[in-house]
């Protein structure tokens, strides 16, 4: 494993160059976006998309965003660009927004788990911008770390999960967003939301009108059009439990067991450690994965989270915070 610092706003040309060569020879790259950390291949490449899948341990049913530089590279990978779209790629990329739309024949099985769709997204980190450029093809990008486990939103995040199994990491220093991309199906008759992200359905139907939702759809097993659909995902080693605000019971916790209090509102509270979360929703999002890496490092055996208003602003948050929570 190689780690190379570059300036987050302006990064090394002669860094973006080598982390270019390595995604062109089919190595893994480690790159901060907007959003997450992402894991880097080649996507037209299927031995390198299989190293993805290897390094992460991620299920092959559990399909790949494919990264691009600018919305005309994301068009050209489509085998059909509804004026949906169109319109969407103008109001917000580069930015946390994926597009699910039907997918040219040239994309490997690999990258779409064998779906007729492929998820696109123009990533608004000036690295990510800066290293699509350079390597001038698609890349492949699921968050950087052990499937199923908390995303990173460092570079140390990413050495810790992923190790040797990643031949560069670009450290860019800590995301902004804090959490994935919305994700957004065009392949249907409506646009529907697979995965909440900070990207609200109401600024979406600012733009095309009528969006639905699928805001408590199960996972399951099967292949499944957007990552990010697994029943447990986004999961720190410490067991997570919801609790409502004013619900200050123990919950017949362990004698031993160290736990952590995550907690937005006035209380009462759960006993435990407590640990202040910000009550804006975009601030929350942005602290969420930081967090929860914090707590697991420390050696938190539970974490005990509040659960965040049921509005739409909250959406990206109350999903990644169920999954974590989920039994398995």
């Amino acid at each position: 494993m190689n780690l190379l610092a570059v300036d987050p706003v302006h990064p090394d040309p002669g860094a973006i160059a080598h982390a270019a060569e390595v995604l062109r020879r089919g190595g893994l790259v480690a790159f901060p976006t907007e959003t997450v950390y992402g894991l880097g291949a080649h996507a037209l490449d299927p031995e390198a998309v299989a190293r993805i899948y290897a390094a992460k341990g991620r299920p092959s049913y559990n399909p790949l965003i494919v990264h691009l530089a600018d919305a005309a590279d994301a068009a050209a990978l489509a085998s059909e660009w509804p004026e949906a779209a169109e319109r969407l790629a103008a109001a917000f990329w580069p930015g946390p927004l994926t597009l699910v739309v039907p997918r040219r024949p040239e994309i490997p099985d690999a990258v779409t788990a064998g779906l007729p769709s492929v998820a696109l997204r123009v990533p608004a980190h000036p690295v990510a911008h800066a290293l699509l450029r350079a390597a001038a093809l698609p890349v492949a990008a699921p968050s950087a770390n052990r499937s199923t486990g908390v995303s990173p939103t460092t570079a140390g995040h990413v050495a810790r999960s992923l190790g040797d199994r990643v031949e560069l990491i670009l450290d860019g220093g800590p995301t902004s967003v804090g959490i994935e991309s919305t994700v957004l199906s065009l392949v249907g008759e409506i646009p529907t939301i697979l995965r909440p992200g900070t990207l609200s359905v109401d600024r979406l139907r600012e733009v095309v009108g009528e969006v639905a939702t699928l805001a408590d759809a199960p996972g399951g097993k099967a292949a499944r059009p957007s990552p990010g659909m697994l029943d447990r995902h986004y999961a720190p080693r410490a067991e997570v439990r919801l609790y409502d605000a004013g619900d200050a019971r123990a919950e017949g916790e362990p004698a031993q067991a160290r736990t952590a209090v995550m907690a937005w509102g006035p209380g009462p509270h759960p006993p435990g450690e407590l640990v202040r979360m910000p009550a804006d929703a975009r601030e929350y999002a942005a602290r969420l994965y930081a967090t929860l890496h914090r707590l697991d490092e420390a050696g938190f055996d539970r974490i005990r989270v509040e659960r965040v208003p049921d509005t739409a602003e909250w959406a990206g948050v109350r999903d990644r915070l169920r999954r974590a929570a989920h039994p398995g």
